[in-house]
Formats: C-alpha cells, sequence, structure tokens
C-alpha cells in the first residue's frame, strides 16, 4: 500500500486520486479555522509560494474533532480559508482524523508515522489540554490535535510527522531536503 492508492473527497465532493500528486512532495495539514493554531496558514502559505514550482503541494483538510474549531460546512470554511488567510492550495472535504469514522488516508499517515512526542513552542500547554481529555494520551497514534502535518517524499513514503506545536522553521527545512 501506498499513499498513491488512496482517494480523498476534494472541496466539492469530487474524488480525487492522489496518484495525482504522485512525483511531487506533499504536506498533508488537518487544519481548523479557529484554533489557536490557524495562524499557521500565513507561514503555510509562505511555504507553499517558496516551494510550489519545485514540486511541492500543500493538501488542506478540514477536521472539527478537536474543539469543535472546524465549525461550517466544507465551503464555509473553504470561503474563511481564502479569503481571511489567502490559502491558495488545495481545501479537501471536512473530515474526521480519528475514530471510528476517520478517514482511511489519515488511518494510513498514522500507521507509517507514529505519534511520538509533542515539542516546541506552546507543547506545555498542548500537554496539559490534551491530559485533560485523555491521561493517556500518550499510548496511541491519534491526531492530538488541529495541525498536525505529514511530509511525504516524490516517492510516496511518508517521512515524517510534525505534531501542532513543532516550529515551521523544522517543517520548511525537511521540505527542502527532500526537494
Amino acid at each position: 500500500m501506498s499513499i498513491y492508492d488512496f482517494e480523498v473527497k476534494d472541496g466539492e465532493g469530487n474524488m480525487v486520486s492522489l496518484k495525482e500528486y504522485e512525483g511531487k512532495v506533499l504536506l498533508i495539514v488537518n487544519s481548523a479555522t479557529k484554533c489557536g493554531f490557524t495562524p499557521q496558514y500565513t507561514e503555510l502559505n509562505e511555504i507553499y509560494a517558496e516551494f510550489n514550482e519545485q514540486g511541492f503541494e500543500i493538501l488542506d483538510f478540514p477536521c472539527n474533532q478537536f474543539g469543535s474549531q472546524a465549525p461550517g460546512s466544507t465551503e464555509e470554511i473553504t470561503e474563511v480559508c481564502r479569503n481571511k488567510w489567502l490559502v491558495p492550495y488545495s481545501i479537501f472535504e471536512k473530515i474526521d482524523v480519528n475514530g471510528e469514522n476517520a478517514d482511511p488516508l489519515f488511518e494510513y499517515l498514522k500507521n507509517e508515522q507514529p505519534f511520538t512526542e509533542i515539542t516546541g513552542k506552546g507543547a506545555t500547554k498542548l500537554k496539559l489540554v490534551l491530559k485533560a481529555i485523555d491521561r493517556h494520551y500518550k499510548d496511541n497514534n491519534d491526531i492530538k490535535w488541529n495541525f498536525t502535518k505529514f511530509l511525504v517524499d516524490r516517492e510516496g513514503n511518508v517521512v515524517r510527522r510534525f505534531e501542532p506545536t513543532e516550529d515551521l522553521g523544522d517543517v520548511k527545512s525537511s521540505i527542502k531536503d527532500l526537494l
């Protein structure tokens, strides 16, 4: 199985094969428009602008599972992303990333790059939030919060998982290494 075996729904509900992204470096993100991490859109836009012409894509999957911070329909979320945050890359259908209704793509991503630790700026605060929700949060590979990112190389290998608090400079450096 590879990343290219998956199909996902775009923001208009059309099925899209990830084979369309074969040969590109991908950053797959679960996002939310009303989260403390939402300002990451600004840096993600900059990273996209810098690397897109070199074969880099960001695939954005809104998710409302963390603090109900992605309210509204996929259309409404896309409108906020495009108009407020000026997001230029692909925004897909709103999905679940954990639980019995988790999108198969995210199940695959979590298996390929298991959870290790929350690090970076804001890690202490996020850990407290997570402990309050589930004191055993460290014991599974679930997505922990909005703006978890998975980096995929040009061959479709899931090579890195970035938790929401990790420095986007590290994400950018890892992308640059793959390009």
